[in-house]
């Protein structure tokens, strides 16, 4: 409805931004219509999966629920344990199969960010190619990176860009985008992550974003500051202590506490399957010469 006021605009921007604790302390909003509640219900749900608090969300939402929050539980369900993994993706598929919730916005997210954590890209966009949503642009936008195709997430970002230029998901998508061209973008890059340090409540995810530009800038000492400002806001981020780990290599300080913290939190990040890697290709070539 045109001219409409919209009551999710914090929350939203709140949890796009990172400050999943802020967006749950803000959830409490009069009057919805039945469908905002559900949308505000999922993005609650969705921060408190980001604090990592899974079993809350579980124990929370009943079979009864919107498909939307269904979907939601599923994210946690998948994320909160190994074991959960196979059957959380064989009942994502089933739902995906039925022709009466297939396309439901929130379900379709859920599909490609579970498929994007399997590194199945092309099931990924399956999902979440045809849009819809912002949130499905910004997905589609992540998903071509993964896959070094800037040139799609170009494609998306106009998309974005024609819809809303100013909208908190376009910004961020196009500071994505800056980063992976490189050169002379990272400075455009850094000036967004900046415009939001200034108009937000500073977040490991603003932090992050600066200091990643900061380090393609060779501003290291800059970028360790801003990555110990966000390891002060949340010890266990995994992405503030990979961003660590390669600061600290650049300037030639220990980064083997930050990787061990890395180990012991997020075991499947690709850092550390890339460290663990790389120890046991060393230790080969090292007993192929003893």
């Amino acid at each position: 409805m045109a001219g409409a006021p919209d009551h999710l605009f914090n929350l939203r921007n709140n949890f796009y931004l990172g400050a999943y604790q802020a967006a749950i302390n803000t959830s409490d909003l009069p009057n919805l219509s039945p469908d905002d509640a559900v949308e505000r219900d999922s993005l609650v749900y969705r921060s408190y999966i980001a604090l990592a608090s899974y079993q809350l969300v579980i124990h929370e939402i009943d079979d009864a629920a919107a498909t939307p929050l269904q979907a939601v539980k599923l994210l946690a369900l998948y994320l909160s344990s190994p074991e959960n993994k196979e059957s959380t993706i064989s009942s994502l598929k089933e739902w995906l199969a039925d022709s009466a919730i297939a396309n439901n916005a929130i379900l379709r997210l859920i599909a490609g960010i579970i498929f994007m954590h399997e590194e199945d890209y092309n099931e990924a966009l399956k999902h979440t190619n045809a849009g819809g949503t912002m949130e499905l642009h910004a997905l589609n936008v992540q998903i071509f990176l993964k896959m070094h195709r800037s040139d799609y997430a170009e494609k998306q970002l106009r998309i974005m860009q024609q819809i809303d230029e100013d909208h908190t998901l376009t910004q961020l998508a196009t500071a994505w985008l800056n980063l992976a061209v490189g050169g002379s973008k990272i400075q455009e890059a850094y000036l967004i992550f900046q415009d939001f340090s200034e108009k937000y409540p500073m977040t490991g995810l603003i932090l992050n974003g600066k200091a990643v530009c900061c380090m393609h800038m060779g501003n290291f000492d800059e970028a360790e500051t801003l990555l110990l400002e966000a390891l002060n806001k949340d010890a266990k981020d995994p992405e503030t202590l990979a961003n660590l780990i390669v600061c600290s290599l650049h300037i030639g300080k220990s980064s083997s506490r930050y990787l061990s913290q890395l180990k012991l939190s997020h075991p499947d990040h690709v850092l550390v399957k890339r460290a663990s890697s790389a120890e046991d290709n060393f230790e080969r070539a090292v007993q192929s010469v003893a």
